[in-house]
This record gives structure tokens, C-alpha cells and sequence, in this order.
């Protein structure tokens, strides 16, 4: 099936993976590294991310962000508006819209929340993250709330995301160390790291992706 090019189609194919969610381990989820789940899960650490769709100009698309360039971790990378979970705050849910609106000016009654998926570890920081899916009800222009956190606020469509000829395999080299994994070619950037994985893993999901048969490996520092 490929990438949706009708918002309520899309919206109707996120809510129902809500509802499978709700009901069990998401495939594709739970195959991020399961091992490493039990261990992040003891750390305790929780953190969200606002994986929020609409329709924009026409197309579905995503709000992603692109990191501060000065930030000591992860610097200039793309990600999901999101964050770590705060005491006040009363769950994933909350943290993700919370980050979210901190980071891009995104009001509440811009979108609404669809719901959240399974908790996916992140074996460098121990993180546990919790993907927040949500739908643009009124898309609008948004931007950096603070330049020092956020480079970058912009939108991809859902259907460059799936494009097989825009996927990379990013190749990351440290010390005697190589580490791989899913790359895409959007919007005059890279998205890699654990978003690349989110979205690969979410595109296999829905059954948006295109079949990749191998791909270009880059090193995601040249971006």
C-alpha cells in the first residue's frame, strides 16, 4: 500500500494504529532492539515524542525539527518535537505535547492527540521514548520558540519519506565501532539516528513504505 495521499485516509490508518496499539506490541516497534528494552526500562528514564501529521499544501506530512547547532548532544540532528518526562507532567502524553509546544509555538487547539504507541528504548542515553501520535487539524506556519534548543521547524510529506530513491543507510564510525542504520534524503537534510528509525519503523507499519532494494551509504556527519 503506498503512502496516503488523502488526509482522512491517513488519519483514519494512524487511529487504527492506535487502537492495535492499545491492544498489543506493535510489530515493528517491539522489534527495536528488544534486548535492550528490559534494560532501559529499569533505568527509569522516560521521554516522549509528538509524531504529528497533516495536511500541508496539499500533501500528508509530518512536523519534524532540526537541533541547535551549539546543543552538546546531538547537534543539528532532525528529530520529533519531544523531550524527557518532567515530574509536573501527568504522562507520555502530556510530555510529548508539552516539548512539542515549548519547541515550535504549536498551540492546542492546533491538533489532536490520537494517542500513544509502545515505549521504544534508546540503548546511548537508556531512554525509554514514547512515540505521541497526533493529527494537524490547522496547519500554520511555526518556528524556533528558542534558537539555542531549535534550528528548524518544518514539515515533510509523508510521500518523500516512503520515495525507496531517497533512502540511505547511514554508516557512523567510532573508534573500532560501526554503527548502521536507516537514512532519508528529505527536505535539504538527513534524517537518521533513532528518528530515522521511528519513521522506518512506522512507515513498515502503516504499509507505506516503498520495498528498498540496497541504498547509498553516507556518513551522517557530512550533513
Amino acid at each position: 500500500m503506498p503512502a496516503p495521499t488523502d488526509s482522512r485516509a491517513a488519519r483514519s490508518e494512524l487511529e487504527a494504529l492506535v487502537e492495535r496499539a492499545a491492544a498489543g506490541p506493535v510489530a515493528r516497534l517491539a522489534r527495536l532492539n528488544r534486548d535492550y528494552a528490559r534494560s532501559a526500562a529499569r533505568s527509569g528514564r522516560q521521554a516522549s515524542v509528538l509524531m504529528l501529521f497533516g495536511e500541508v499544501e496539499g500533501e500528508v506530512s509530518v512536523l519534524l525539527t532540526q537541533r541547535a547547532a551549539t546543543l552538546r548532544t546531538h547537534a543539528g540532528q532532525v528529530a520529533f518535537p519531544g523531550g524527557s518526562q518532567d515530574p509536573a507532567d501527568s504522562g507520555a502524553v502530556a510530555a510529548a505535547v508539552r516539548e512539542a509546544e515549548e519547541e515550535t509555538g504549536l498551540l492546542e487547539e492546533d491538533y489532536t492527540v490520537l494517542g500513544a504507541l509502545d515505549p521504544v528504548p534508546v540503548p546511548i542515553s537508556g531512554f525509554l521514548v514514547t512515540p505521541v501520535l497526533a493529527w494537524w487539524d490547522a496547519p500554520r506556519l511555526l518556528a524556533p520558540v528558542d534558537p539555542g534548543e531549535t534550528a528548524r521547524v518544518f514539515t515533510v510529506p509523508v510521500r518523500d519519506l516512503a520515495d525507496a530513491s531517497l533512502r540511505v543507510t547511514t554508516e557512523l564510525r567510532r573508534d573500532s565501532h560501526v554503527f548502521r542504520g536507516p537514512g532519508f534524503e528529505v527536505a535539504e537534510t538527513l534524517v537518521w539516528g533513532f528518528t530515522g528509525y521511528l519513521v522506518e519503523a512506522l512507515l513498515e507499519e502503516l504499509g507505506w513504505s516503498e520495498p528498498v532494494a540496497g541504498s547509498r551509504t553516507v556518513d551522517p556527519r557530512g550533513y
